[in-house]
């Protein structure tokens, strides 16, 4: 298919159409952030914080659902010395 020159003529009228409005959206937005003068605002004191008094219910640890609970068994945190492998790991199996 063939582009005429009136057909490059008409889609570069509309892609310059495109980017004036592109330009004026970008303007105002830039205008809106930046140069609009801003209202001051005057902050009112935040009212007073008063920390919760923590209170803590030991007879909890007396329950007996709390008595019946079995600790984890103790495992040691490194292998032993003939758990830790091949004494040269480079040599084929």
């Amino acid at each position: 298919m063939v582009i005429t020159f009136a057909r490059r003529r008409k889609i570069q009228k509309y892609l310059s159409l495109v980017l004036g409005i592109i330009i004026l959206v970008t303007i105002f937005i830039f205008w809106l952030g930046f140069f609009k003068k801003e209202k001051i605002f005057i902050m009112q004191p935040l009212p007073e914080f008063i920390p919760k008094k923590i209170e803590i219910n030991f007879q909890v640890l007396k329950s007996s659902i709390f008595q019946e609970l079995q600790p984890f068994p103790e495992r040691p945190l490194l292998p032993s010395e003939e758990e830790m492998g091949r004494e040269n790991p480079f040599l084929p199996y």
